[in-house]
């Protein structure tokens, strides 16, 4: 494992060509150069990762939607503690938007999705949309990921994609991590936009926590997460009700899953693989929600909601759910956000929570853009 150390600024050396940063409250891992590259199918990258890892070595990256992996072993790395936020709002103009789907024809793929929850042969589909942003000047990603830092209730994230561009964001939900015996799957289903009144903000709260509808989301989540993790745990501690977590944008249902592991060869790879995709991202049943995805959504979701992070030689590691993201190019950005369509979801609703969950990669970049047009139909 690299050695931790207490480099003023590790931004410094990122490159966004051959490095992977993930940043979370344990510290902030940085990756320098490449080795080798370690692709292929999302089921067989514990065994590949594992053959080609020397003792101090690891491996660290982003994994599609689809379980396609584009990860990388580095030449070296650092570990640091866990950096502050820096400042947002380092372009302010010249952007302009292009939403796929358009709101009205989102809404209409959420009217359908519930057309298919009537039959019974569903009981929840993730539908998600893009933000196509292009701006006049070139975007800086090391500048990008300075207000995504440091919040510690997340991992921010940037990544290196075959196609040249760069997977950056700030999940709030951890997907799964392996420390030793000890496994932590955090997920998040369920969620509401904040209010700068802090009255109204904790009336949502309240709402959010209270919502028959939501909580319903929650528990396919959980379920699937609990039934997939059993097998390889010998106890599992999963809480009996969600509760409240928050970012700056959102508020969401959360249940955090400790586990300690049979066998301590199970990497945490081999831990992600049970588990993507969740209904958080999907949906259930998995092979149903996925058809509907299919369907009903006009855009390819490419690195949003798969998986970010880095495993050892020692199977330890972090995963992250690839959310509240952006695939970056020279001067365009690709966000993307979805939103869980369960028996009783709104349409309007849920373009609006989708528009909420632009909003954390919009402020990062300082970008004054109304979210009235994000949502005109």
């Amino acid at each position: 494992m690299p050695q931790l150390t207490t480099a003023a600024d590790p931004l410094a050396d990122y490159d966004r060509a051959t490095s992977v940063l993930v940043a979370s409250s344990r510290g902030t891992l940085l990756t320098h150069g490449i080795r080798a590259a370690v692709d292929g199918r999302l089921d067989t990258l514990p065994a590949r990762a594992a053959a080609i890892l020397g003792a101090d070595e690891l491996v660290a990256g982003a994994i599609s939607f689809d379980g396609v992996a584009d990860l990388l072993v580095p030449k070296s790395a650092i570990w640091s503690p866990a950096l502050p936020a820096g400042a947002p709002a380092f372009l302010r103009g010249g952007w302009s938007t292009r939403p796929l789907p358009s709101p009205a024809d989102y809404i209409q793929a959420v009217r359908q999705a519930l057309v298919e929850l009537g039959t019974g042969r569903l009981d929840k589909v993730v539908l998600a949309r893009s933000l196509e942003l292009r701006s006049n000047e070139p975007v800086n990603v090391a500048e990008l990921l300075r207000p995504l830092l440091g919040h510690g209730h997340g991992y921010a994230f940037a990544a290196p994609l075959p196609s040249g561009t760069t997977l950056v964001g700030s999940s709030p939900e951890l997907l799964v991590s392996r420390h030793g015996l000890s496994v932590v799957s955090n997920p998040l289903a369920g969620s509401a936009a904040r209010s700068p009144d802090a009255a109204e903000d904790r009336r949502r709260a309240a709402a959010l926590l209270a919502s028959a509808k939501d909580r319903r989301e929650h528990r396919f989540v959980v379920e699937a997460v609990t039934e997939a993790l059993q097998p390889y745990c010998a106890h599992l501690d999963v809480p009996r009700v969600p509760e409240l977590t928050s970012t700056d944008t959102l508020w969401h249902l959360s249940s955090r899953i400790v586990g300690t592991l049979r066998d301590a060869d199970t990497s945490v790879l081999t831990l992600a693989a049970a588990l993507h995709p969740t209904p958080a991202v999907c949906g259930t049943p998995t092979a149903e929600a996925r058809q509907q995805i299919q369907r009903l959504e006009p855009i390819d979701r490419g690195h949003y909601s798969g998986l970010v992070g880095w495993m050892d030689a020692r199977g330890d590691g972090e995963w992250a759910v690839a959310i509240r993201c952006a695939e970056v190019a020279e001067n365009t950005l690709r966000l993307f956000a979805g939103a869980g369509i369960v028996a009783g979801s709104n349409p309007p609703a849920e373009l609006a929570e989708t528009t909420a969950k632009f909003q954390t990669m919009l402020h990062a970049l300082g970008a004054d853009i109304d979210a009235r047009h994000l949502e005109r139909t």
